[in-house]
């Protein structure tokens, strides 16, 4: 395995949030995605949208600031913006199953070249449901995924096919990587944008499908 330097959580989730577009209902999912609502462009109004009901809130929450009766999804506690609302779990899925979410940002263990992806079981584990990912993934106008580009063993997370329950076929249109940044098309997985220092060929050593390097690709972005 390389020592290179490889991006950190907060970069990956900032620079998928620089495609969100002004207006958006942003849905972020558990863990890594939640990293998103730190990014802020005073050119845009984001409204960030929780399963639980919190509609249209801030950043996360320093520490010593916290207020306990607002959290988002992942039970962090996020900040209050003028214009946010509170509703009712069933409202919250209302939104989302009326096809009123422009984005979703979800982590994934496996994501395949055809866009399925793989982020609700692993056979080894117990418990667990596939919750609101599924309504997301099927309602939600676009689906982007963050998250490590290997499993912590070295094992690629990009396929060719998931090899675990996948939670929905073709859904996966935009993926941020501690590698780079990856669009999903009909040839499959192109790389947009690569972590500094690395090359198309180490990043492809380190993923089972093949890679396109996009005509105009970049290293990545970071505002």
């Amino acid at each position: 395995m390389s020592e290179k330097p490889k991006l950190e959580r907060q970069a990956m989730c900032d620079r998928l949030a620089m495609e969100f577009q002004d207006e958006w209902i942003v849905n972020l999912g558990v863990g890594m995605p939640t990293l998103c609502s730190n990014y802020i462009d005073p050119n845009k109004e984001i409204i960030f949208h929780s399963e639980n009901g919190v509609i249209g809130y801030g950043p996360l929450a320093d520490e010593g600031k916290e207020d306990k009766h607002l959290v988002n999804a992942g039970g962090q506690n996020v900040t209050a913006v003028p214009g946010m609302a509170i509703v009712h779990h069933a409202d919250s899925f209302a939104l989302i199953r009326g096809g009123m979410v422009d984005v979703t940002v979800m982590g994934a263990y496996e994501v395949a070249e055809n866009g399925d992806f793989a982020n609700w079981r692993i056979p080894t584990r117990k418990g667990g449901g596939i919750g609101g990912a599924m309504d997301l993934a099927a309602c939600a106008k676009r689906v982007f995924i963050a998250m490590e580009h290997t499993t912590r063993e070295g094992n690629p997370r990009l396929l060719k096919k998931c090899n675990l329950p996948v939670t929905a076929p073709s859904a996966v249109k935009l993926l941020a990587t501690d590698l780079g940044l990856f669009e999903i098309t009909s040839d499959g997985f192109i790389l947009k944008e690569y972590a500094p220092g690395w090359t198309l060929e180490e990043i492809q050593a380190q993923t089972e499908a093949e890679l396109t390097l996009s005509s105009d690709a970049q290293e990545f972005r970071f505002r």
